[in-house]
């Protein structure tokens, strides 16, 4: 009777250890380099969990910070926040997207538009720099300036996150 108990119990611990390593329980933000087509960042994220693309704008060459949400399903474009003006930057509120200035005399245009990923290309001068986790990181440390990069979330098991050196 042991025997029989003891053999169900493993079974059942087996299955759960198996569910918990290979069922893709984890919230992540991947960064895939479109043109090899593989992951190249990896960042155990939790729902709701910000991050800030920072970059120097092409035009004023002033900073840009943008501010995404990691979703489920998809990323929110939360806010952009600038001190200038420039070509492509807005001017005003329009379609529910609101511009207001600050506390610090930053301008912050409030987005919060979905969207399932964001591509960006590496600039060569624009330094796009991602700031999650404490951390700064260069894409073009990621890929070859003038490459296309692609953040978006995914669902991924612990195998796998451990297996692809993501960060948490």
């Amino acid at each position: 009777m042991w025997k029989c108990f003891t053999g169900v119990l493993l079974s059942g611990l087996s299955v759960v250890l198996l569910f918990y390593l290979f069922f893709p329980l984890y919230t992540v933000l991947n960064i895939l380099s479109v043109n090899k087509g593989r992951v190249v960042f990896c960042a155990e994220m939790k729902e709701g969990e910000e991050f800030v693309l920072s970059f120097i704008h092409s035009v004023n060459k002033r900073p840009v910070y943008d501010t995404l949400r990691v979703e489920r399903a998809h990323l929110l474009i939360v806010r952009s926040r600038f001190d200038t003006f420039g070509a492509g930057m807005p001017e005003t509120s329009t379609d529910g997207m609101k511009l207001e200035l600050d506390e610090e005399g930053w301008l912050v245009w409030t987005v919060n538009r979905p969207v399932p990923e964001v591509t960006v290309l590496v600039g060569r001068v624009a330094n796009h720099t991602l700031h999650l986790k404490g951390r700064n990181l260069a894409l073009s440390a990621l890929s070859e300036p003038g490459s296309p990069v692609s953040m978006r979330p995914a669902r991924i098991s612990y195998y796998e996150m451990w297996r692809g050196g993501c960060i948490r």
